[in-house]
């Protein structure tokens, strides 16, 4: 399927500045893989404070950006919108590694493929470059939930 410009990103995912962290979606497969962009900026809210000397995006930011292009993901394969009444929840992170810092000017690209699918519990194998450099690699579970549900 064709990409996704940031306005129909913002159409799939309820999350806003400054936790949206997806700015294109460059290719998207229904019910196989994503590949998504986030451009880093010098500007982005926590680099003040990670770290005032050297600014590094945070690993767990890394790994909220492959739940928001999994969440595009799955939104794309059920040709589900975004209800005001639910949820895109983590429900597990497994083999994360970290392996280059991403900095400002960085291009993170995330790429997502689904694993396996069942009883609303989704599974994917994520990796995100930069220039093509492996920079994090994760496998996560994610599910949908109303927000009146108990637990959620």
């Amino acid at each position: 399927m064709a990409d996704m410009d940031i306005y129909e990103v913002l159409e799939k995912l309820p999350q806003r500045y400054p936790l949206l962290l997806v700015d294109r979606v460059l290719e998207c497969e229904p019910g196989k893989r994503i590949l998504a962009l986030k451009n880093v900026s010098a500007n982005e809210p926590y680099f003040p404070g990670h770290f005032p000397q050297r600014p590094i995006m945070p690993g767990v930011l890394i790994l909220e950006s492959m739940a928001q292009a999994a969440c595009i993901l799955a939104f794309r394969t059920l040709g589900a919108q975004v209800e005001a009444n639910s949820l895109y929840y983590y429900a597990g992170v497994d083999k994360a590694r970290f392996k280059r810092p991403v900095v400002p000017g960085d291009r993170l690209e995330v790429e997502v493929v689904v694993l396996a699918r069942k009883r609303g519990l989704w599974k994917f194998d994520c990796t995100a470059r930069v220039d093509g450099v492996v920079v994090t690699e994760a496998q996560i579970l994610c599910t949908m939930r109303s927000i009146g549900a108990a637990g959620a």
